[in-house]
């Protein structure tokens, strides 16, 4: 089963699968997704919260979570789940159910580890509170969670394509979805189509996805002629953050019928090079013209270095809204004003001779 939570982890949730369970604390929002297999609405203490969303706040998703915390901890055991790191609902249930997950007293079995998709905030266009609330998760409960090993995968999408590319935003969380479903078909072709060399079968891919590393993976036409660390290095997911140097790796080799099945032997000498044993099956795929790879790369890089990007850029809008409030300031000119003349001036005008000038002695004023 797939968990959506808030706006738009649940549109790309049901884009995988259209029986999704959906969470928000929104009723208007919660409404847009009728194609869930299930809606859950989040409580909230005051009753505005239920028809105006959280409104950026990661506290109110947090508050939230306390009305449904033990049934989405069972729930989300061994699941997938979808959530955005710059809104208040997504953010902040999300916030929470790593920290439930990370406390736990009992040792989750790896075919209960729950795996997160975050799809994170472009930071240069979208608004600055997402980029605050996305320092805040990926540096506190994410980061716990990868100390301590109590999730599964965690992929890390960005929005970036969506807006460099100006797509849909329906198009984009298909984009998502179909992009998953290729990395998640890898043990049932393992399974469907013959087996040429290595194994990959269903026991084997859900203890790779149980563990606690960020997962970057990619697929393209493989050429067995050329270098596949080059081919590697020009294909990465453009979905995905870039990754890092991979501590694990997995990948799937489809090659068409009566394709050469020996082109893995670079693939593998490519690991060994950079000290990484990967899980692999090779397979022959007879709806295949060229050779096709799937490549997944586990990575354990912290997430206070992850967010050098997202830092640097909070930081700029700070120095702008300083900045331009710095601009706004209008700064008159010191303007020297000499009494005397000023009042022999009026004086003249008035033709009051001295009585001008008396006054303002008497005032002590000159």
């Amino acid at each position: 089963m797939t968990i959506g939570i808030g706006g738009a982890g649940s549109k790309i949730a049901t884009a995988l699968n259209p029986d999704a369970t959906v969470i928000n604390v929104s009723e208007t929002e919660l409404g847009k997704i009728p194609e869930a297999g299930r809606r859950i609405l989040a409580s909230l203490h005051h009753a505005g919260g239920q028809f105006r969303g959280s409104r950026k706040d990661p506290e109110i998703g947090r508050e939230a979570f306390q009305s449904l915390r033990r049934e989405l901890s069972q729930m989300a055991r061994g699941d997938l789940v979808f959530s955005s790191t710059g809104g208040g609902t997504g953010n902040g249930i999300t916030a929470a159910l790593i920290e439930e997950l990370t406390n736990l007293d009992e040792e989750i079995q790896p075919s209960q580890k729950t795996q997160f998709a975050l799809i994170l905030p472009f930071a240069k266009l979208e608004p600055a509170e997402f980029t605050r609330n996305t320092i805040a998760i990926l540096g506190g409960p994410v980061s716990q969670a990868i100390d301590s090993g109590s999730t599964g995968n965690i992929f890390l999408f960005s929005n970036r394509l969506k807006f460099e590319s100006r797509l849909r935003e329906d198009r984009f969380n298909r984009m998502i979805a179909d992009s998953l479903s290729v990395f998640q078909a890898v043990p049932e072709k393992n399974d469907t189509l013959g087996l040429l060399d290595g194994h990959i079968d269903y026991e084997d891919f859900a203890h790779y996805i149980s563990r606690p590393f960020f997962n970057h993976f990619t697929y393209f036409d493989y050429n067995p002629s050329a270098s596949f660390a080059g081919q590697l290095a020009a294909n990465p997911n453009p979905l995905l953050l870039p990754p890092e140097s991979p501590i694990e790796a997995l990948f799937l080799l489809e090659v068409p019928a009566g394709g050469d099945p020996t082109a893995f032997y670079e693939i593998l000498e490519y690991f060994a090079k950079i000290d990484v044993s990967p899980v692999y099956s090779v397979v022959e795929n007879p709806e295949r013209t060229k050779p096709f790879v799937t490549v997944s790369l586990l990575y354990s890089r912290k997430p206070a270095e992850l967010l050098d990007d997202f830092n640097r850029i909070s930081d700029e809008h700070t120095q702008a809204k300083v900045r331009k409030s710095l601009e706004q300031h209008i700064q008159l000119p010191k303007l020297e004003v000499n009494l005397r003349e000023h009042a022999e001036r009026e004086a003249k005008q008035r033709g009051a001779g001295e009585d001008v000038l008396s006054v303002l002695k008497r005032l002590g004023k000159l």
